[in-house]
């Protein structure tokens, strides 16, 4: 009789375990397809932040921030997005948002403090990496303390900050031209030619430091080309700044022959320089 009552409750226990078993392996595949998931919605948000369309990404976590409005890394992405489609007002608000959230971090403060100076904000970008922690030690937080600095007039600052800037990286060729450029407003027209020279020999395709170098040269009346890479156009190019660069100085006898030789050396017709040129005459 015992075994007769006791055999249809071992079978009820035993279906009661294996509906168990049934339920967690249910829910272990749901878990597991979940987190597949999240791994792949990573790995869009991180192609679309690289390769895609910049607009296209923006439209992208716009749609994804309407689901789930909360996840600061959509948030980010967003901002991203908005600076890289150059729609920097845009992409300065939402980096707002990105460290008013839960989760921010500094790097976003520094990303924020970026966009606000593409949108010449200085106070406010300023504001932002004082709120940086001083052990937070990056190669953006320094360039952009440089530049802030550089807007304060802040000199001495300004050359601390891009010294520690061109240390902390591998290619300091663009801090190097922005440095020389600092130089240059400030009338310190050798410091600048020393370092327009270092960033194109870190970088010999920097057209925008060759041509800062010749505006440098210019200024204390050397009128010669510096020897640099170059090829014909940018040859011509460079003559021809030169040579507004003389005529600025008074030299102007100087600035016509070099206008002449911009027309004659250029591969093509140079239209600028012929204009000035004719100006020129006519005066």
């Amino acid at each position: 009789m015992r075994q007769r009552f006791l055999f249809p409750v071992g079978l009820m226990v035993t279906g009661l375990t294996l509906a168990g078993c049934a339920d967690s392996g249910k829910e272990t595949v749901e878990r597991a397809f979940q987190e597949v998931n999240v791994v792949d919605a990573s790995n869009l948000n991180e192609v679309m932040l690289t390769v895609a369309d910049p607009n296209e990404a923006v439209d992208y976590f716009v749609r994804a921030l309407k689901q789930t409005p909360d996840r600061i890394d959509l948030q980010r992405g967003l901002a991203k997005s908005l600076i890289r489609a150059k729609r920097s007002t845009e992409g300065a608000a939402e980096w707002g948002k990105v460290v008013a959230m839960p989760g921010a971090t500094a790097d976003d403060k520094v990303d924020y403090a970026d966009a606000l100076i593409r949108v010449g904000d200085w106070a406010r970008a300023k504001k932002t990496l004082d709120n940086v922690p001083p052990t937070h030690e990056s190669f953006k937080r320094y360039r952009l303390e440089a530049m802030v600095a550089d807007a304060n007039r802040d000199w001495k600052r300004a050359d601390s900050f891009y010294e520690i800037a061109v240390g902390m990286t591998t290619t300091p060729a663009g801090v190097m031209n922005n440095w020389g450029f600092s130089k240059l407003t400030r009338g310190d027209y050798t410091g600048a030619e020393r370092l327009f020279a270092d960033a194109i020999r870190q970088d010999p395709t920097l057209f925008t430091s060759k041509n800062n170098l010749v505006l440098a040269r210019g200024a204390q009346h050397n009128y010669s080309l510096p020897v640099i890479p170059m090829d014909q156009t940018e040859r011509a190019q460079l003559l021809y700044t030169m040579a507004l660069s003389a005529v600025k100085q008074g030299d102007v006898t100087t600035g016509k022959t070099l206008l002449r030789e911009a027309i004659d050396t250029h591969p093509q017709y140079f239209e600028e320089a012929v204009r000035s040129l004719r100006a020129l005459e006519a005066a």
